[in-house]
């Protein structure tokens, strides 16, 4: 799996998720919270499977 998610982006996917993870756990709201486990996991792996699908890449190139 090639990287396809940087910088900011990942950041972003990290901060989501937790808050999502957290607002479930504390039950702040619903169950569907917890589906804040996809961007937590994107945001980790650094791959996210709708962008290879769409061929988007948030990653700078090296030149």
């Amino acid at each position: 799996m090639k990287q396809n998610v940087g910088g900011i982006d990942r950041i972003l996917r990290l901060v989501v998720g937790v808050a999502l993870i957290a607002l479930a756990a504390t039950g702040t709201v619903g169950a569907w919270g917890y589906i804040g486990v996809l961007p937590l996991l994107t945001g980790l792996m650094g791959w996210c499977p709708p962008y290879s699908l769409f061929g988007w890449n948030t990653c700078k190139t090296r030149s």
